[in-house]
């Protein structure tokens, strides 16, 4: 806050200027002239206040608190500058009491002081009244957002020019560096340019600085599950649960963290309370839907996302949740509802895209179950132009990718590159494209005493995602380089850090324990350099049949390539075309599952199975059906089934409409199941 402005004589006005242009710089000099002043002008304010200003800054916060009560006590209409050093006075010499008195005064009289709210919330705390300190936190925010410098950043940030807002919040903060507000808005900009790093350290000193900054923290959550942090996101989301000011969102945000912590027993809890509050929230029937699914609830789940398209009936991800269920056939009554909600979200003028194309991938799924092909396959095909325009997948730069990875680990390379990485054995990694059988594999391999199965993990991914980050940052010129650059050491401490961040997955004392991640497959070296003894199982499937099943599949993140028939057919080559050349560089590492013979064969199949994995076989792995642990997948109520062969064949019904995905497969569907001859 500024000095007062107290009418004084003209003469002392030079004087007093002067002072205060040395208060932070000289406050001993600035404590001589105050000193000089008021020998000519007894009691005049604004000395008075300069002199307990530049007492507080010479470290004698005793004395400048008797001076500025005072001056307090001695003046009818006290500035708010006077309130605001007594309060920070009374704060260092640790007089709480006098504090949160001069605070209180100032925020009742000056609520647009955000300093004084924030500071009046650090004193709450020190003196026991959280819940008092939380909502001060929160009135500091409040009155940050009418702060025209701030509200000028946000303005810039949203339009998209960060270093514009970037340059205003660096100008406040060098006046006030404890704002919680502009350092909460600077690590959003961060976070737009892509600086994760540098976004969650400013917005964790946020909240630091203000625990009971409900958007900031809620902000830090969302960071923190991008960043796969788990644990703290939970902690945080603890704490946020908690505020003052109720909010459904902050509830709804912890059992979300719950879900990704595979806890679906106590995410179901949070929404059972919510819904015996308030029953008519259909986000919230919608995600104890997908709780009761993972748990094998099936009739649960149905009720469930019935009552959220009862209550909402354009909600589309709940009718693609129905839908999904792959033991449920939508009927005629569905149709007609779907239809009825596509014209609705026609009239309404909205951008409500993600509930069109769910509705059409929802309808596509309901006509297929109806034999009606041709229409089924207008939807599916509707449903996916929709959502490849709302993604980015660059088909050629992948490809290149993939092919770089192929022409790097050749047996020469691995056995250039020795003894390395983490010796553990624990991780058994399944790996392929969705829908290729990888849930019944995990299914399989988890009804094993000594394994454990977990879900998609992101760890592996973050881990190759971080290396590739650094070649496109130009620390290394190309994938090779970088790769070439991994010592012992650092293999040895990437094993580690994904056996550490994958361990809060990890429910049981089992030895053993499963990464689905399909999406895998694209790391398979590196893996192979950082965890030298970890299993590694290809699951495959025939390539139309496979490809098609994700192509009508609407996947909540991660697969950018399904959604265009061509695209999925480049990436399936890919996949063959890297795995063959693994096998060459590394023979035996991988084994591979085909899925029409495990169905065919199932027995068979799961004792090559575990013996690849070096454990004995156990008969419950026959019967996985019986196995009730969370399934997250879109295969989770078939894997709960003993194997069927109903959809092997399904592609063929559509087959007049596949040219372009068997043409993007050229010579990987004319040699299935072998991979095509190198040429």
């Amino acid at each position: 806050m500024g000095n007062a402005v107290v009418a004084a004589p003209r003469s002392l006005e030079a004087a007093l200027a002067k002072v205060a242009g040395l208060i932070d710089s000289r406050p001993e000099q600035a404590l001589a002239q105050a000193e000089t002043i008021l020998a000519r002008a007894p009691g005049l304010p604004p000395a008075e206040l300069l002199a307990g200003q530049a007492l507080r800054r010479l470290g004698k916060p005793q004395a400048a608190q008797r001076r500025l009560s005072a001056l307090a006590r001695n003046q009818a209409r006290v500035p708010p500058a006077v309130w605001w050093e007594l309060a920070q006075a009374a704060s260092e010499a640790g007089d709480g009491r006098q504090a949160i008195s001069a605070l209180e005064t100032l925020t009742g009289q000056w609520p647009g002081v955000a300093g004084g709210w924030f500071l009046l919330a650090r004193e709450y705390r020190n003196a026991g009244r959280a819940e008092d300190g939380w909502r001060a936190d929160l009135s500091g925010v409040h009155a940050s957002s009418r702060d025209p410098d701030l509200v000028k950043a946000a303005m810039a940030m949203n339009a998209g020019r960060l270093d514009e807002g970037e340059a205003v919040l660096a100008a406040e903060l060098r006046q006030t560096p404890d704002n919680p507000a502009a350092i909460r808005l600077l690590a959003e900009i961060h976070w737009r340019r892509g600086d994760m790093s540098e976004a969650l350290a400013l917005v964790e000193r946020a909240v630091t600085l203000a625990p009971g900054y409900d958007l900031a923290r809620d902000f830090l959550i969302r960071l923190l599950l991008q960043a796969n942090r788990l644990p703290e996101a939970l902690a945080h989301a603890e704490v946020l649960a908690a505020s003052p000011v109720k909010n459904p969102g902050y509830d709804l945000m912890r059992a979300s963290v719950l879900v990704r912590l595979g806890d679906q027993d106590a995410a179901r809890t949070v929404y059972d309370r919510l819904l015996a509050e308030q029953p008519d929230q259909p986000q919230v029937w919608q995600n104890l839907g997908h709780v009761l699914k993972t748990l094998g609830r099936q009739a649960d789940a149905i009720h469930a996302y019935r009552e959220a398209v009862t209550r909402q009936p354009t909600m589309g991800e709940a009718w693609w949740s129905l839908a999904n269920l792959k033991t449920v056939k939508l009927g005629d009554d569905d149709v007609a509802a779907m239809e009825s909600a596509l014209q609705v979200l026609a009239a309404g003028g909205e951008d409500r895209a993600e509930d069109v194309f769910h509705l059409h991938f929802s309808l596509g799924k309901a006509l297929e179950d109806a034999r009606d092909h041709e229409a089924s396959f207008r939807h599916y095909d509707r449903g996916n132009r929709l959502r490849r325009a709302q993604i980015v997948h660059d088909a050629d730069g992948f490809s290149a990718e993939a092919a770089a990875a192929a022409d790097l680990f050749t047996a020469g390379y691995l056995a250039a590159r020795g003894a390395g990485g983490c010796p553990a054995p624990d991780p058994i990694f399944i790996v392929g494209l969705p829908r290729a059988g990888s849930t019944l594999i995990e299914q399989i391999l988890a009804s094993h005493s000594q394994v454990e199965g977990t879900m998609e993990l992101a760890e592996m991914m973050m881990i190759a995602g971080r290396l590739q980050s650094r070649v496109d940052e130009g620390a290394f010129p190309d994938f090779r380089a970088m790769v070439d650059a991994l010592t012992p050491a650092d293999r040895l401490r990437l094993g580690e850090e994904y056996l550490d961040r994958t361990r809060v997955h990890r429910k049981s004392a089992r030895p053993l324990f499963i990464d689905k991640m399909p999406n895998n497959w694209q790391h398979v070296g590196l893996i192979k350099l950082i965890l030298p003894n970890a299993k590694i199982i290809d699951a495959r499937r025939h390539p139309m049949s496979c490809c098609f099943s994700a192509w009508k599949q609407h996947f909540a993140r991660g697969q950018t390539f399904s959604y265009d028939l061509t695209d999925i057919g480049r990436y399936y080559r890919d996949y063959v075309m890297l795995m063959a050349a693994f096998d060459r560089g590394a023979p035996g590492a991988v084994h591979r599952v085909f899925y029409e013979a495990m169905v065919s064969d199932t027995e068979r199949q799961v004792r090559a199975l575990l013996a690849h994995v070096g454990l004995p076989f156990e008969q419950a792995c026959l019967e996985f059906y019986n196995n009730d642990r969370a399934v997250r997948t879109a295969s989770s109520e078939q894997v709960r089934q003993p194997i069927f062969t109903d959809g092997l064949d399904q592609w063929r019904h559509y087959e007049a409409w596949l040219g372009p995905l068997a043409d993007a497969l050229g010579p990987v569907l004319d040699h299935y199941p072998e991979a095509p001859p190198v040429k």
